[in-house]
């Protein structure tokens, strides 16, 4: 088990390594080819598109904690009624998705000034992406399923070969004109590719699997439902917190400003996105070991992926505190005033939320989402009034903190303690195994990027960029190993 959880973990690593290259290219290449205006209505599209995802009722986590759970107990019936149950219900959601997509599309002049944008290509493009989430809807089941099953590894290659594929077909394909267009059926193609992909593999893996009438019925609809709508709470809170900040600067400042704004949200989630990936691959992980009530090992697992998550999150918010405007403009080929400032803010937040992360993805997959799931919403709400205070005299600045605040409280305060309790770690015992491990490499790292700050004028390209990065790299593992076998030797071997 351990090995797998290993390669599930070093396949989530890879496919974000390849995604950050592709983003660290991909993004100044199509801002630089279509323009700020075109690439914001671009991120504000899409951040209504992704609203649409909401529609799938928060069964894509159903499927895999489910599957995981029956499949640790070998009820192979089980599992066929759970995914025909939500593949019933993912099919007449997909229905209605295209059906708004339609709607919307026809009702596109009277909702937004859309610039010199064609209102005809704008009405493609609502389809298109609503055609994208609905495939990839109906093919969440079959990835829910692959990840369910600990093969993340799997899931991850078709999601990095589907990356590869868009990066490709946009470099050889997008221009200035139809640039909206050529994008979302981009995204759309790929969509279906990947999918097709999981569809194919998924059988093979579980040979068992079937789909049919006779698996539908009501209690195991309420089962998955009783989990799921909690789930839905979640994805509902992520979507206030991560898409909601686009579209009030678009509505409120206007898309220009989205810009500046994105490009900093951007690069955070770029650094903090493969560490949530712990969370996810400890979900069926957590769910395995709860329904085997291997309590001694599930609080030993959530302590090693919370002392990593907060060692990597806060050693890059270091790096960021001392070099982020250098890697923005090195990225972009060009400057935004206050980027620099945002990507710090948030990036501090996630110093917080980061590691919590795990902690909410081991509880999910233990089956306790209602308490996590509604703290989450609350923090959402919080996220949302606050930027409508603090855009008017900040901002998007005040964009930023009203993000960050709300993150920082609810995580800190509330979830951390309540998950603690819950997995009987006592705090003593969490600092002493998640936090003091971690204060010596932090500290190298942070004279080493305060010398070389000191020392050098780090110029706006990739060579001295890189070095930089490298170097601190060595100094945080090589002062980790240091720290790591000290507190092997002075402290107590479980910290659990």
């Amino acid at each position: 088990m351990k090995y797998k959880l290993k390669i599930n973990l070093l396949a989530c690593w890879g496919d974000h390594v390849v995604g950050i290259l592709i983003g660290l290219f991909l993004m100044p290449y199509v801002l630089n080819t279509v323009g700020d205006e075109q690439y914001g209505l671009w991120l504000f599209i899409c951040s209504f598109a992704g609203y649409s995802g909401l529609l799938n009722l928060g069964f894509g986590e159903t499927v895999t904690r489910f599957v995981a759970h029956h499949h640790a107990r070998d009820e192979t019936t089980r599992i066929n009624q759970v995914v025909s149950v939500i593949g019933a219900v993912y099919l007449g959601m997909s229905v209605v998705l295209l059906s708004l997509a339609a709607v919307l599309a026809w009702l596109a002049p009277w909702l937004y000034d859309w610039g010199t944008t064609s209102i005809t290509e704008v009405r493609w493009v609502i389809v298109l992406l609503g055609a994208n989430v609905a495939v990839g809807m109906l093919g969440s089941v079959f990835g829910g399923v692959i990840i369910g099953l600990q093969r993340i590894d799997l899931e991850r290659g078709f999601r990095t070969i589907a990356s590869l594929a868009r990066l490709g077909l946009t470099v050889f394909l997008l221009h200035r004109e139809y640039a909206l267009l050529t994008l979302a059926t981009i995204f759309l193609l790929t969509t279906i590719v990947e999918n097709a992909c999981y569809l194919t593999v998924v059988f093979r893996q579980l040979p068992g699997l079937r789909f049919g009438r006779q698996y539908l019925n009501r209690e195991t609809f309420k089962e998955c439902f009783g989990f799921s709508i909690y789930a839905l709470l979640e994805n509902l809170a992520s979507r206030l917190i991560d898409a909601t900040d686009s579209i009030v600067i678009g509505v409120m400042l206007g898309t220009r400003y989205i810009i500046p704004y994105f490009v900093a949200h951007r690069l955070m989630t770029v650094i903090v996105q493969p560490l949530h990936l712990i969370g996810g691959v400890f979900m069926p992980r957590g769910a395995e070991l709860g329904a085997n009530k291997n309590h001694e090992n599930l609080r030993v697992l959530v302590q090693k992926g919370l002392g990593i998550s907060f060692l990597l999150t806060a050693g890059f918010f270091i790096g960021a505190w001392y070099f982020g405007g250098v890697v923005l403009e090195t990225w972009l080929n060009r400057s935004y005033e206050q980027s620099h400032l945002i990507l710090l803010i948030l990036l501090g937040a996630q110093v917080v939320a980061t590691p919590i992360h795990v902690l909410r993805g081991v509880l999910f997959g233990m089956g306790h989402v209602k308490v996590p799931a509604l703290f989450y919403f609350v923090e959402a709400i919080l996220n949302l009034v606050l930027t409508l205070i603090l855009i008017k005299p900040f901002g998007i600045v005040g964009v930023a903190l009203g993000t960050a605040i709300p993150i920082i409280l609810v995580e800190l305060c509330v979830m951390l303690p309540y998950a603690l309790s819950l997995l009987h770690f006592r705090k003593a015992h969490f600092f002493q195994g998640v936090v003091i491990p971690q204060v010596l490499p932090l500290a190298a790292l942070w004279g080493y990027s305060f010398a070389v700050a000191l020392t050098f004028a780090i110029s706006p390209s990739w060579v001295p960029v890189l070095l930089v990065a490298a170097g601190g790299g060595v100094v945080l593992g090589a002062s980790w190993l240091a720290s790591h076998f000290a507190t092997k030797k002075w402290l107590p071997a479980q910290a659990v």
